[in-house]
């Protein structure tokens, strides 16, 4: 899986050159996995393209970064 991946970000590499990657997997509902499957996020970054890239997979889509908390 992670050998598809690195071949992944080469094509990538050549196409694109990207300053980074976030690349990551969601693995449950409470990490934000909507629908049960494997799939891996293997996103380009360049610098400056957000403005506070912290936050993992889903903070490089600044609306899908915040999470809603269900109550008890």
């Amino acid at each position: 899986l992670w050998t598809l991946v690195a071949k992944g970000k080469e094509a990538v590499d050549k196409e694109w050159n990207p300053d980074g990657y976030n690349i990551g997997i969601n693995v449950g509902e409470a990490a934000g996995q909507s629908i049960h499957h494997l799939h891996i996020h293997v996103i380009p970054r360049y610098k400056g393209d957000v403005e506070n890239p912290k936050g993992g997979v889903r903070g490089v889509i600044p609306a899908q970064k915040l999470y809603t908390v269900k109550p008890d």
